[in-house]
């Protein structure tokens, strides 16, 4: 090969995963390249909440521990995994949030209780979260990190972070107050104002990402944006580069000791969803950055021979799909996960019948329309069913308590083709096409359920994680309120996605599996480019990012392992243990 270039480490992609890969590698003196087809740099990870599913990480002092983690996990566990792939994340988890915490990066737990909160091992301080970032530290490349979705911003401008988004979205206690205060700061910033509209202020995944961009950068590693990955390159069956393209220029770039591929999933390529998945939905559903993640990466490393792992699954979340403000041609999706499940609300099926409680964790929320499917064919999409006590206070989608978005406020051709509206529910069920006497049953049944406090269909609210997203003031139950009031409301609720579950079968090394069970000399996959440890689970707010991060940093070890870097102590269980 005549490359132009060589680095001992490239990685491929620019989100969490590879982020971690590439600043644990050059924390030991390795090379590193990062390169990424679009033209932001933080993948997925920076547009998202930004939270970290890690059992035991030993951040507080509690009684967590490895053995309470994997009787949690072990319970949930579905279908064939990897035994030393799961323990290995259980294992290092804890040993890369250390390593970010020598890094200087400020992370912390947050009670949020895990998804399965009945199931024996479950506890409520797993998932964790970093403070506010400054943006402006990452110098010039400040502008270049992705933006989070209009959805996460007040008024599709401000940051905000999850205290104030929940006081805002719900109207909780001293929300005008956290209103303002937003406001004042973006405002008042007169530095960042006269170079970019873009809030300096970095929350949830921005400020994970730009936390740890801003130590890969102090460490020397370029990332290299808008170009994309083309090929693995092979010799005598050692992984020994890339090709890349670039404005339609192609090249080759060498890789001395490995490649780690952290592209994310396979979610915006239709093909391949309606190949893998049993209930395909479509790409323009899913609610990571639009046409990014296409499965190159996955297609590369089957290409040469590599094995695929829990291809039939997403990361399932509710999404709801409306005009982007003030360009009504054009559409953006909207993420209803917490939504779904608040009180004087309903979802219901075509043939106006409930299928799940609503309250559930939203990957579970998303099985259950998947079951439903295929069971009924009436669902994908369903439909979230709500009165005007509900659009007084909480958010559908995109559509924001009346406070912020009256009815009035809405433009004319939103009605009756995003949003549905009608004095009663009769009516309702026939402009949203549900048989009216199912669905007013349905209604009658949850009022019911709202006056005793119990659902005996589902259980809504009948857990510590359901009651988590409710509302104190309704009782005797937080997530069941009687639907009532008119008008009465319906949006269509999407099978939505944070990306894809299955890829590349990578073991507990990180290395990349052929059919075989072999690995792949010097190939290394992370993130949702490989399959996630835990099967078709999803067991606590953060599994995407925690493993991704976690597997990226132990890829990074064993490729310092080989290349004769010194690593840490407390990082070499894997390798001893190999």
């Amino acid at each position: 090969m005549n490359q132009i270039e060589s680095y001992d480490v490239l990685v491929v992609g620019s989100g969490s995963a590879g982020a971690m890969a590439a600043l644990r590698a050059a924390a030991q003196g390795i090379s590193v390249l990062i390169v990424e087809k679009t033209h932001k740099y933080g993948g997925t990870s920076a547009a998202s909440g930004g939270v970290l599913w890690i059992p035991n990480h030993q951040l507080t002092p509690n009684d967590d521990s490895r053995e309470q983690a994997l009787q949690y996990l072990n319970q949930l566990v579905r279908g064939t995994i990897q035994r030393d792939r799961l323990e290995a994340f259980v294992d290092q988890g804890p040993q890369m949030i250390r390593f970010l915490k020598s890094e200087g990066i400020g992370v912390m737990p947050a009670a949020w209780p895990d998804y399965f909160p009945d199931v024996p091992g479950a506890r409520a301080d797993r998932s964790i979260i970093c403070g506010t970032f400054d943006g402006r530290e990452l110098g010039d490349k400040f502008t270049l990190m992705r933006e989070q979705y209009t959805r996460f911003k007040l008024l599709n401008r401000y940051a905000m972070d999850l205290a104030e988004f929940f006081a805002i979205s719900t109207r909780g206690k001293g929300w005008i107050m956290a209103f303002l205060k937003i406001l004042w700061r973006y405002w008042s910033d007169l530095g960042t104002r006269s170079m970019t509209r873009r809030d300096r202020r970095f929350t949830s995944g921005a400020a994970l990402m730009g936390q740890v961009y801003k130590r890969v950068f102090e460490r020397g590693v370029e990332v290299r944006l808008e170009t994309r990955l083309d090929e693995l390159l092979v010799t005598d069956g050692v992984v020994k580069g890339i090709r890349v393209s670039s404005f339609g220029r192609c090249y080759e770039i060498a890789a001395r000791h490995g490649v780690v591929l952290c592209a994310g999933g396979f979610e915006w390529n239709q093909a391949l969803r309606d190949r893998y998945f049993p209930v395909p939905g479509m790409t323009r559903h899913s609610s990571t950055p639009e046409d990014a993640n296409r499965g190159e990466a996955l297609l590369a490393g089957t290409r040469i021979g590599a094995a695929t792992e829990h291809t039939e699954a997403g990361w399932w979340i509710p999404t709801m799909h409306m005009p982007m403000p003030a360009v009504s041609n054009f559409e953006e999706i909207h993420q209803a996960a917490f939504d779904v499940g608040r009180p004087h609300s309903v979802c219901v099926n075509r043939e106006g019948a409930r299928f799940v409680d609503e309250a559930c964790g939203y990957d579970d929320f998303g099985d259950a329309m998947v079951a439903d499917q295929l069971k009924t064919g009436a669902n994908t999409p369903c439909w979230l069913v709500f009165d005007a006590n509900f659009r007084s206070k909480f958010t559908a989608g995109g559509f924001m308590p009346t406070a912020i978005m009256p009815d009035r406020s809405i433009p004319p051709d939103w009605w009756d083709h995003y949003i549905f509206r009608a004095d009663s529910v009769e009516a309702l069920a026939a402009k949203i096409h549900v048989p009216a006497a199912a669905l007013q049953q349905t209604v009658a049944n949850m009022n019911q359920y709202a006056h005793t406090g119990t659902d005996p269909q589902f259980g809504r609210g009948g857990n510590a994680y359901d009651r988590m997203f409710g509302d104190p003031s309704v009782q005797p139950n937080p997530c069941l309120g009687r639907i009532e009031k008119p008008p009465y409301y319906a949006v269509a609720i999407n099978l939505g996605d944070l990306g894809t579950k299955g890829g590349l079968k990578a073991d507990a090394r990180g290395r990349v599996l052929d059919g075989n069970g072999k690995p792949i000399p010097q190939l290394y996959a992370a993130g949702n480019n490989s399959g996630t440890p835990f099967g078709n689970r999803y067991p606590g707010a953060g599994a995407t990012i925690g493993p991704a991060m976690t597997f990226a940093y132990v890829a990074a070890d064993d490729i310092a392992a080989r290349a004769g870097k010194p690593v840490e102590a407390h990082a070499c269980s894997i390798r001893a243990a190999a």
